[in-house]
C-alpha cells in the first residue's frame, strides 16, 4: 500500500534554498582552490586594494579571467569590492583564513584535499558499489600535500605547546631524551616540529606511502634535524624497534586493523612507555555529534578518504567520528592497561594509553 505524503511547498522552498546555496559554495571551492594554488590570496594580501588590470600585472595572470574570479570572491563575501575605484580588497581577517599558511587561521590548504577528492569520484563511486576501498596511495597526489598542509596548522599551533603538556612528564622526558616512533606520519611535520623542539630525543617516522616518506626526508634534511630523524617505509603493524613514545596523528581511525596496531605498538615500548594519539574531535553518538558545526566536513572527509582506506586496509572502518569511547576501548583491546582523552580542543582530541 503506497502511502500518500502532503507535501508542504514552503519547507520544499527552504529546502531548495539551502541546496542552491551549498551548490554556489561547491562551485566557488573550485575558484578558492585556484586562488590558493596560483597565489592569488597571497598577492590580495600584499596590498591594499586592486583592480582586476593591477591584479594580472602582480601575478602574471591572465586579467579577463581574473576579472571574473574577483567578481565572484566579491559575491561570495571573500573579497571586498569599492564600485568607486573598481578595486578589490582582501581584509586583514580574511587574509589570516586565506593567506597566511604559517597563522593559526589558515584554511585554504582544505580546497586542496578537496580538488583530490573530485579526482577520485569515480574510484569512490565504484567503492559504494562494490564494498572495495580506496587506499591513499590511489588518490590524487594533491591529497597527500592538501592534508599535510591542512594538519600542520594545529600541529605547530597545538603540539608542543598544549597537546604534549597535556600528558604527564612526557615534556620532561622528551627534553632529556627519549627515542619516538611516528606511525603514519605521512609528509612527516609531526615529527619534525618534535625533533626541533626537543633536541636530545631521536625520532623514527613510519609510513606505508613512498612518496610521503620520501618528501619526509627531504623536508628533515631543509630543517636540519636530519641527523636525530629518520623516515622508514613500513606497515604500521610490523616495523621494528624500541621505543619510550610511539605517537598516532590522526592516523589510529585510518587503520585497517587499530587494535592490531595498537597492540604491535605496545609491545615496542620500554618500561614506562607512552602511546599518544591525536584524533579528530568527535562525541560518542551520531545526534552529539550532529550539534557541532564542524560535523559535515569531517563525515564527509570520512565517507571520502578515511573509511575507504580503512576498508582497502582490511576493514575496522571506525570513521574520523569515532568518539572518545571507542578509540579508547581499541586501546584497551590492544593490552594497554589504561587509555584516557588527555586533551580536547574544538578540532582533536589527545589520547594517552600505558602499557
Amino acid at each position: 500500500m503506497t502511502i500518500q505524503t502532503e507535501i508542504d511547498p514552503t519547507a520544499v522552498e527552504e529546502f531548495y534554498g539551502k541546496v542552491a546555496v551549498d551548490q554556489a559554495a561547491a562551485y566557488n571551492a573550485v575558484l578558492v582552490y585556484l586562488g590558493d594554488r596560483l597565489g592569488l590570496w597571497r598577492t590580495l594580501a600584499s596590498v591594499d586594494a586592486v583592480t582586476s588590470a593591477q591584479l594580472a600585472e602582480r601575478s602574471g595572470l591572465a586579467e579577463r579571467y581574473l576579472r571574473e574570479w574577483l567578481s565572484a570572491q566579491a559575491a561570495a563575501g571573500y573579497v571586498q569590492y569599492d564600485a568607486a575605484t573598481a578595486s578589490f580588497s582582501l581584509t586583514a581577517e580574511a587574509a589570516m583564513v586565506l593567506a597566511d599558511e604559517t597563522g593559526p587561521a589558515f584554511a585554504a590548504a582544505t580546497y586542496e584535499v578537496i580538488a583530490a577528492v573530485w579526482a577520485a569520484t569515480d574510484k569512490l563511486a565504484n567503492a559504494y558499489v562494490t564494498g572495495d576501498g580506496v587506499a591513499w596511495h590511489d588518490h590524487d597526489p594533491r591529497l597527500y600535500t592538501g592534508v599535510d598542509r591542512f594538519y600542520s596548522v594545529a600541529y605547530r599551533n597545538s603540539l608542543v605547546a598544549e597537546w604534549l603538556p597535556g600528558v604527564d612528564g612526557l615534556v620532561e622526558r622528551l627534553e632529556r631524551g627519549i627515542r619516538v616512533a611516528d606511525v603514519g606520519c605521512g609528509l612527516g611535520t609531526a615529527t619534525i616540529l618534535m625533533a626541533e623542539a626537543f633536541p636530545r630525543s631521536t625520532f623514527v617516522g613510519i609510513d606505508s606511502h613512498e612518496e610521503s616518506v620520501r618528501r619526509a626526508r627531504v623536508a628533515a634534511q631543509g630543517a636540519g634535524v636530519a641527523d636525530r630523524v629518520r623516515f622508514e617505509v613500513g606497515d604500521a603493524s610490523a616495523y621494528d624497534g624500541a621505543f619510550d613514545l610511539v605517537c598516532f596523528f590522526d592516523a589510529v581511525h585510518d587503520m585497517g586493523d587499530p587494535v592490531g596496531v595498537l597492540a604491535h605498538a605496545r609491545s615496542l615500548l620500554a618500561p614506562g612507555g607512552v602511546a599518544f594519539a591525536v584524533e579528530p574531535y568527535a562525541e560518542d553518538r551520531l545526534e552529539d555529534n550532529l550539534l557541532n558545526p564542524v560535523a559535515l566536513p569531517f563525515y564527509a572527509a570520512s565517507s571520502c578518504l578515511c573509511v575507504p582506506h580503512s576498508i582497502a586496509d582490511g576493514g575496522a572502518a571506525l570513521g574520523a567520528q569515532a568518539g572518545p569511547a571507542k578509540l579508547t576501548a581499541a586501546f584497551v583491546e590492544a593490552g594497554f592497561s589504561s587509555a584516557r582523552v588527555a586533551a580536547a580542543s574544538v578540532g582533536n582530541l589527545v589520547i594517552e594509553a600505558r602499557p
